[in-house]
Parts: C-alpha cells; structure tokens; sequence
C-alpha cells in the first residue's frame, strides 16, 4: 500500500511542475521520491508517514534555534496581535532597520525586501544605477536567486558573456553578466583588465563563503584583490549574505575577514522563518534607491510586521546567546566522524565546516570552486543520502547544498549522526 508521502506526491504531480514548488526538493539529485513534513520541533521533522528525522537542512538555514523555537513563536503570536499585516509604516521597520545598522559591518542605510531573490536583485540594478554602468560580476557556484541577469553561467573562456542558464532567460537580459571562476585572481584580473569590460563593470557580486555548491571557503588573499580591484576601478561590491548572514557568525562571514562589501544582501535567519530579505549598505548608495533616488525598489509585503516581529526576536536572541561556538564545535565532530570513517574505508572525502554548515565531498584532491566539485562522485553522496535518510537522518538532498546546524542539535542528535554517517560511508 503506498505511504501517506507517495499518495501525495503522485498528487502534487498532477498539480505542480514536477511536484514541488522549489526543484531540489523533488529528490532528483539524488534518487528516490521526497517524504512530506506534518510539523517540526527543536532539531527533528515529524513526517506525514509517523517517522520522525534528525533535521540539517534547517528549512535550508533560516532555523538556528531549531524550529518551531518558542520565544521566536512567542513574538510571532504578540505581532499577530496588533494585525496581519498594515501597508503603512511601523516601528518594527524602524527597530530592525536599527539592528542591522548597529550589527552588520558596512551597513548605513538598509531597505527589507521579500526575499533574498529580491534582495541580490536590487542590489544589481542599485550597482547598475549607481555607477551608470552596466557589467555585472558574478562567481560560478554562487547563487543568487533567479533573477534573469544571475542565472548565467561562463562559456569557454573566464571572458565570455551572455549564455543563460535557464530556459526563459533571453541573451540580452544575460549579455552584461561575466562569470568568472571563484578563487581564480588571474581570471578575476585579466576582466578589469579587459579593453571596453573593465570600465564598464559596475559591480561584483558574490557569497564570500559560497553555499550552493556544496561549501565553499575563499582563498587567502581572494577577497582582498577583489576589495582593491573594486576600490581601483569603481565597481560596487556586493556580499551576498543570504545564507551566511547570522549564521557563520553575529557579522555573518565578516566577522571571519576583514574584507567589507559596498553592499551586503541579507535574508533567511532575519526572518525567524518567514520569507524576508535586505539589502544594506553605504548610505551614498542606498539613497539612490526610491523615493530618494531614480532606482525603483518597492513591494507590498517589504518590512511586514509579523515577519520582522519573528526576525527581530531571532536577532535579539542570537546577540544574547551567541551560540557560534557551539555550533563550531557541533559541525567540527560531524566533519571529523565523516573523514574519519572515509579513511576507514579507504574512500577520498572531504568535509568543509564553519560554524553553523558544513559540507562533504568525495573528492581526493581540494575543493575550492565549482569545477572542482563537479570532479566529485556525486553518486557516492546519492548513496550515503539515501542511507541516512532510511536511519533517521535527513541531509540536502543534493550534492550541491550545504547542510545547515542549529542549537537544538543536542549531545544525543549528533552522536546519533555521526554514528549514521559513518555507517553510510562503510556501507559504500
């Protein structure tokens, strides 16, 4: 008899493209038919079918605190009060906008958008309108939500332009992006360099710790020569902080280096688990957004009073707990089971971690961009998914995601983990 999960899957077939509302969670990369959640507490998902799975994908990073956290829940219910929604001005506007100001570096003036799509979107036509150019920069293996000028990945050669990477993207929406490898400085020189590109970029934009190929870190020195190159030529530099915001540490990757962005886009965490997104930045800039300056931004749900009430009360807690170090030392014992058990069997493996992420390839040599990680056996990493999924673990369920910790991740949770991934891997 098929599970609550199949029966409903072979209905949302009939409903929504491919049965989903977001691809990666159809379980194509890595085999299989997706499970349905009935509710969330803490560190595990209760599915539709009675089994209960130790959670890392985290509603994909936004639940540091687990999920269903109760003062975030608390606050949700207390914004609920006052209404569902205003279309007018708010303090809540005011005190997030302060929060991020006081606690994001480079951030002067800040504007809440809907999600982080929207965010990485304005900050292109913010860069675009702010220098009068019209090149942007972006990084193979950063993603940044699926505007048409980001969905572009390089042809042959680190300077070819405009091919698309989604169906529906026309040439010209895409023929002033460049993307470039990440960690390439010579790539990333010979295009400010570049007769009638270089004087004509207006920003780059990037994750400093890319999290969508798998997790990425930047070489020594990567962000530095971009930061100057940016400076030399008056292109805009754009953070995008989607992912690592909050959650790599209080100042996000900026607490880990000392670079700093023109401006950074935020999203995910801000939101306690509500759809949200900001973009911040030097205050020059941002006044060139409306109703200030001729770059338009607007939305009806921008700065929505229960989605902030949630975000502030998950920033407020984050200042007060500060839980980065325990996060650390949770994703350090998870990546050392993983290599652990991987010598054991003889297998390359890799496992990157910082913080609150942490990923694993299965690669023998380093892994520090995407074509290093499409090297990877991706196959293996279908396998162990499948294991841990079938043992009460659930991972991404892609090769290319990064797998997400939070505070309800207890002593028990994670020897229970380590002890399932490394069962995964000897079972390879």
């Amino acid at each position: 008899m098929p599970s609550v999960s199949e029966k409903l899957f072979q209905r949302a077939l009939q409903i929504l493209p491919g049965g989903v509302n977001s691809p990666v969670r159809a379980f194509r990369a890595v085999g299989g038919r997706p499970f349905y959640t009935a509710s969330a507490t803490g560190c595990r998902l209760k599915t539709e079918d009675g089994g209960t799975l130790i959670d890392y994908v985290r509603a994909w990073g936004p639940a540091i605190f687990g999920h269903n956290d109760p003062e975030i829940r608390a606050a949700i219910f207390d914004a609920l009060e006052r209404g569902t929604g205003f279309g007018t001005c708010h303090a809540a506007e005011v005190e997030m906008g302060g929060l991020l100001c006081d606690i994001v570096p480079s951030v002067g003036k800040v504007r809440m958008t809907n999600s982080g799509t929207e965010a990485t979107m304005t900050a292109i036509r913010l860069a675009r309108g702010f220098t009068n150019r019209r090149k942007i920069i972006k990084f193979q293996g950063c993603f940044h939500g699926h505007g048409d000028a980001l969905l572009v990945k390089a042809g042959s050669g680190a300077l070819t332009f405009g091919h698309p990477d989604s169906a529906g993207v026309t040439p010209g929406a895409a023929a002033d992006t460049l993307a470039l490898p990440f960690n390439d400085i010579g790539a990333l020189k010979a295009a400010f360099a570049a007769p009638g590109v270089g004087e004509e970029i207006a920003g780059v934009i990037l994750e400093p710790f890319p999290g969508n190929a798998g997790f990425l870190f930047p070489d020594p020195g990567f962000l530095e020569c971009l930061r100057e190159l940016c400076d030399r030529s008056g292109a805009v530099l754009i953070f995008d902080e989607v992912m690592t915001g909050f959650r790599l540490g209080l100042h996000g990757s900026m607490g880990l280096h000392a670079v700093r962005p023109d401006l950074v886009c935020l999203g995910k965490i801000i939101g306690g688990g509500f759809p949200i997104g900001a973009i911040g930045g030097h205050a020059a800039i941002m006044d060139q957004l409306a109703p200030l300056g001729p770059v338009y931004q607007s939305g009806t749900f921008c700065g929505h009073p229960v989605v902030l009430g949630a975000g502030i009360a998950a920033i407020r807690k984050l200042q007060r707990d500060l839980p980065y170090k325990r996060l650390a030392e949770t994703s350090a014992t998870i990546a050392a089971a993983l290599e652990g058990a991987a010598r054991e069997k003889g297998i390359p493996l890799r496992a990157h971690h910082k913080a609150g992420m942490f990923s694993f390839f299965f690669n023998d040599a380093p892994v520090r961009n995407l074509d290093d990680v499409l090297r990877g056996d991706h196959a293996l990493f279908g396998k162990v998914f499948q294991y841990a999924l079938s043992h009460g673990v659930f991972l991404p369920p892609s090769a290319f995601e990064s797998c997400f910790l939070c505070t309800a991740h207890d002593d028990d949770a994670v020897s229970q983990t380590c002890e399932v991934l490394a069962n995964a891997i000897k079972a390879l």
